[in-house]
C-alpha cells in the first residue's frame, strides 16, 4: 500500500468550519494590543501534576493547547482538517510497503526559541524521552507502536515500527511527539512547573500564583519556522474559576475569544439573544462523555450490571435537561461524525429500557436493587457535570434496579483516584488526539490504556487494533473497527452517553474565530486577528 492513499476524505469534510470568515485577515501587529482568550480549564503544580506542561507528562485538552503553541511537532492536521502535513518537517513519508518504516526531513535552518538550532537528534531526543520517562498519566501509550528511532543526517530521521501503523503520522501531529531541546529537559525526568520551550509560533510566560497558572503570555517567536501562519503577534490566555466570570468577562470587553468551556445555558443565551458586540460560532465536535467501570470492583465485576446500566440510561433525557445545543445521544465510543461509526450500543440495547435491564439482571441471578455509586469530578468539564449526574442517579434509581449514589470531587483527587481503581463507575470525558477511529478505541482497550482499566479483550488487542491499523486507505479498516464497537457493546467495560458540539463565542473585531478550534478541540491561537468585523 502506498501512504499517498492516506486521505481520511469524510473526515476532511466534517472538519471544516461552518461559519464563513468574516471580516479582514489583518493580523493583530504592534501596538494593537494581546488579544485575550477566556478559559475555564485550570493548571495547578502539585505533587499529583509535577509538570503540567512537560510533554512527556502533559495528555489533556487544556494543556496540549498550551504546548500546540509553543512545542513544534513534524507534522500538524491542516487548517482545514484531515490528513497530517508536515510542520517542522518538510517531508514525511512511509518508505515501505508494509508501513513500518516512516521517514522525515526537516525544514532548514530549525532553531529553538532561544537561537539554538534544532536537528533530527532532538527529534530522537525528545520522543525517546516520553517513552523513557513512561509516566502514568503522560501520553506515552500513543507511541506504543514505535521500535526505534534512528538519526540518518542532521536533518533525517527515521522511526521504525513494531507493527504496520497508519495513523502513525497523526500521533507525530500530537504533543507526545513535541520537539525539545536536552539542554532544558532531563532524558529521564519531567520538568517541573510551568515553564515551556519550544521551537513553536510562541514563546509562553506563565504568571502564577498559589501554585496555579492564572495567565498564560504567547508572544510571537522571531525564529519560527513552520507551516503556520501567525495571524497576530500576542495572545493572553486567562484562566477563570467558573463560566459565569469568563462569560461576565466576555460581555465587559476584558476577553476577546472564549471557548473552554462555554455553559450550556450560555450557548442557549448567546444563540438567542446574544450581549451586544459578541457573536457565538458553531463548529464540528468530537468531544465525547462517558462512564467508565473498574471491571474487578465487586459491584461491577458481573458484565450483567454493565450491560443492565447500558439498557437503563436514557441519553436523550440527560440531553434535554442539561445540555441541550451543546451535546448529541451517543451510541459507540467513535462519534458518529467519524467514518467507521456504528450506533452498537443502540442496537444492541435500545434506549431506556427498563424491561431489558431487568431481564439481564434476572438471567445472571444478580439482586435487585444493585447498589452503585457514580463518581464524577466537579471542576475539570465544565457547570453541567454535577446536574447530569443527578439526572443519571435519578433515572436509574427510578427503574428500581438500581440504588445509585453519586460522588463529586475536584480533578486533583478525581484522576488519581480513579487511576488506582478506587471506583467502580466514573464519569470521564474524551478529546481525541487525532480524528480516526482508532483514537476512540485503542486509548480505551489497548494495554497501558488511558484508563488504567482491568479490562482486557485478546481479540481486541492482538486482532483487530493491529488489522485496523494496517490499513492506509482506511475505509478497508472498518470491518475492524466495527467489530471492534460491538464488542465494547457487549463487555461494556465503557458507557458512552453524549457526543459535544463547539461553540466559540467572540467580540466584533476579532478575525479568524471559525478557525480558531478545529474538530479535535485544538486551540489555533495563531489564527486569530484584528479587523473589521463583517
Amino acid at each position: 500500500m502506498n501512504r499517498k492513499t492516506l486521505v481520511l476524505t469524510a473526515a476532511a469534510g466534517l472538519l471544516t468550519p461552518t461559519l464563513a470568515a468574516c471580516g479582514s485577515t489583518s493580523g493583530g501587529g504592534a501596538g494593537s494590543g494581546a488579544i485575550v482568550v477566556g478559559t475555564t480549564d485550570r493548571f495547578e503544580a502539585a505533587d499529583y501534576a509535577p509538570a503540567p506542561f512537560d510533554p512527556a507528562y502533559a495528555y489533556d485538552a487544556g494543556a496540549w493547547n498550551v504546548l500546540r503553541q509553543t512545542v513544534q511537532t513534524l507534522m500538524h492536521t491542516p487548517r482545514g482538517g484531515g490528513q497530517p502535513v508536515p510542520e517542522a518537517a518538510s517531508d514525511c513519508r512511509f518508505t515501505d510497503t508494509g508501513n513500518e518504516s516512516y521517514r522525515c526531513t526537516l525544514r532548514p535552518g530549525l532553531k529553538f526559541a532561544s537561537g539554538e538550532p534544532l536537528t533530527a537528534k532532538d527529534v530522537k531526543f525528545s520522543i525517546d524521552r516520553v517513552l523513557a520517562i513512561k509516566d502514568e498519566n503522560g501520553p506515552s501509550s500513543l507511541l506504543s507502536t514505535l521500535d526505534t528511532v534512528e538519526v540518518k543526517s542532521a536533518d533525517t530521521v527515521v522511526f521504525h515500527l513494531k507493527t504496520p501503523d497508519a495513523t502513525f503520522p497523526y500521533k507525530l501531529s500530537t504533543p507526545a511527539a513535541g520537539i525539545v531541546s536536552e539542554k532544558s529537559y532531563d532524558a529521564k525526568k519531567l520538568r517541573e512547573g510551568f515553564a515551556v520551550d519550544g521551537s513553536g509560533p510562541y514563546t509562553m510566560k506563565a504568571e502564577v500564583k498559589d501554585n496555579h497558572l492564572v495567565r498564560a503570555v504567547f508572544t510571537k517567536n522571531p525564529n519560527y519556522k513552520g507551516d503556520l501562519k501567525l495571524q497576530n503577534d500576542k495572545v493572553e490566555l486567562r484562566t477563570f474559576n467558573d463560566t459565569a466570570a469568563m462569560g461576565k468577562a466576555l460581555t465587559a470587553g476584558t476577553v476577546h475569544v472564549v471557548s473552554r468551556t462555554l455553559s450550556p445555558a450560555q450557548i442557549t443565551e448567546f444563540a438567542a439573544k446574544p450581549p451586544k458586540g459578541v457573536k457565538l460560532v458553531p463548529m464540528p465536535g468530537l468531544e465525547i462523555r462517558y462512564i467508565g467501570f473498574n471491571t474487578d470492583a465487586p459491584a461491577v465485576k458481573d458484565k450483567a450490571v454493565r450491560q443492565a446500566l447500558a439498557a437503563a440510561v436514557d441519553r436523550n433525557a440527560i440531553i434535554d435537561k442539561v445540555y441541550g445545543k451543546s451535546a448529541q445521544p451517543l451510541y459507540s465510543l467513535v462519534p458518529s461524525s467519524v467514518p467507521g461509526h456504528v450506533n452498537s450500543f443502540f442496537n444492541k440495547y435500545g434506549e431506556a429500557n427498563t424491561a431489558k435491564a431487568a431481564d439481564l439482571l434476572k438471567a445472571a441471578g444478580i439482586k435487585t436493587p444493585v447498589k452503585l455509586t457514580l463518581n464524577y469530578t466537579k471542576d475539570h468539564y465544565g457547570d453541567g457535570t454535577a446536574t447530569e449526574f443527578e439526572t443519571l442517579k435519578n433515572q436509574l434509581n427510578s427503574t428500581q434496579l438500581f440504588d445509585v449514589t453519586v460522588q463529586g470531587s475536584d480533578w486533583s483527587d478525581f484522576r488519581p483516584a480513579q487511576k488506582k481503581g478506587d471506583y467502580a463507575a466514573y464519569g470521564l470525558g474524551w478529546f481525541p488526539d487525532y480524528p480516526d477511529a482508532d483514537n476512540f478505541l485503542a486509548p480505551f482497550l489497548e494495554q497501558d490504556n488511558f484508563l488504567g482499566t482491568p479490562y482486557a479483550n485478546a481479540a481486541v488487542r492482538t486482532r483487530l487494533i493491529p488489522e485496523s491499523r494496517r490499513a492506509v486507505d482506511r475505509n478497508v479498516a472498518v470491518p475492524a473497527i466495527t467489530e471492534m464497537q460491538d464488542i465494547v457493546a457487549e463487555d461494556v467495560p465503557v458507557l458512552p452517553l453524549w457526543q459535544g458540539k463547539q461553540y466559540v463565542a467572540a467580540r466584533d473585531g476579532i478575525t479568524g474565530v471559525e478557525w480558531s478550534v478545529n474538530a479535535i478541540s485544538d486551540l489555533q491561537l495563531w489564527e486569530l486577528g484584528r479587523g473589521v468585523s463583517g
